[in-house]
């Protein structure tokens, strides 16, 4: 039996988890799949109500769960940063998920914002570094408020967390790439300890993939080769700010953030899946907002816990829906989010072929 902890959170958060829930729902039962799903209520209301954000007995319960399903956070009414680092950011660090895992992946060559670049040519996969780098919060003030005020971030690589997100990527690489190839990207030429680090660390892992073909970019040529020729990537790896912005171009190439999924993975305790769109409150409560993230999530999540032919399936109902257009007006349908949630199931239904219901 797995335990998945539901954090629907704010804005859309609940209307696109509800869909993924639908999903699992469904699937609950085939092939040896037995899931008990508990929702927690963490975000705007319950801070606004009692001032809480991740209360320390609701974390410990969390550590009792096989996986975490995210909708989203963030709201008008709270403080910028309060809930994002409170619930985010806390969960990333408390569960040390300290992989990032981004795909990039066109369903349809129609949302490909590249000229002649289709659904063969952008296929590759982001791994960032998710615990370490200017994202650890080392550094402060000095002379706050005064015309003298210095402010200091600190840039954080340890050699384990080095090692272990790229030992991650070559795994992955070996697993799921198409080559299989890794390419790291870093600033080497700039940031000359931080990723020499980087550099023999990745030299040092590579020899033991012999398999494996490796490649390298700087963060500002990666950005070009992203939009002039992304079907040279297969997957990469690479520190923390600059995966966060290399997965934002990632996910507009696939067709916009509508799509755009993440996993916070630590093998080894407490991992997490959500969509990476935000709560978008403005649309909030109008079910139009686009639920094939959060349900891409969901097939994510069930491949990390060894359920990769499910996850295909979940993949391969989303292309399918994308394909006869079946989705929310801004993917270019006329489908509600739960429509389309029940049309992604719809599909699942039909596509029976080596389910074993129990």
């Amino acid at each position: 039996m797995l335990k998945i902890a539901v954090i629907p959170g704010d804005g859309i958060g609940k209307e696109v988890t509800d869909q993924g829930l639908k999903v699992m729902e469904y699937l609950n039962g085939k092939n040896g799949l037995q899931l008990t799903l508990d929702k927690f209520e963490l975000g705007a209301e319950r801070y606004l109500k009692n001032g809480e954000v991740l209360p320390e007995k609701v974390l410990k319960k969390l550590e009792t769960y096989n996986s975490i399903y995210l909708g989203a956070v963030g709201d008008p009414r709270v403080p910028a940063g309060v809930l994002e680092q409170g619930i985010l950011l806390k969960l990333r660090f408390y569960f040390d998920q300290y992989v990032n895992l981004r795909p990039v992946k066109l369903f349809k060559d129609d949302f490909s914002p590249l000229k002649n670049k289709g659904v063969n040519d952008i296929d590759f996969t982001v791994i960032r570094e998710n615990t370490e780098g200017l994202y650890a919060g080392v550094g402060g003030f000095l002379k706050k408020n005064t015309p003298d005020e210095v402010a200091i971030q600190e840039m954080v690589n340890t050699r384990k967390g080095v090692d272990r997100v790229i030992k991650y990527a070559f795994e992955y690489a070996l697993k799921y790439g198409k080559e299989p190839k890794v390419t790291l990207c870093d600033k080497s030429n700039v940031l000359t300890y931080a990723h020499n680090l980087w550099q023999r660390a990745f030299k040092d892992i590579a020899v033991t993939y012999p398999r494996v073909e490796t490649d390298h970019f700087l963060v500002d040529a990666i950005t070009m080769k992203m939009v002039r020729n992304p079907e040279i990537f297969d997957v990469i790896v690479t520190c923390n700010m600059f995966g966060d912005i290399i997965t934002d171009l990632g996910a507009e190439l696939q067709g916009g953030m509508g799509l755009a999924v993440s996993g916070n993975i630590n093998p080894d305790s407490v991992s997490m899946f959500e969509p990476v769109h935000g709560s978008a409150p403005d649309i909030a409560g109008q079910n139009k907002a686009n639920p094939l993230a959060a349900i891409l999530a969901v097939g994510m999540m069930l491949k990390h816990l060894g359920y990769s032919n499910l996850g295909d399936r979940v993949e391969k109902a989303v292309e399918q829906a994308l394909k006869e257009n079946q989705v929310t007006p801004d993917m270019g349908g006329n489908l509600s989010t739960d429509e389309v949630g029940n049309y992604i199931v719809t599909l699942l239904k039909q596509d029976r072929e080596g389910e074993d219901d129990e």
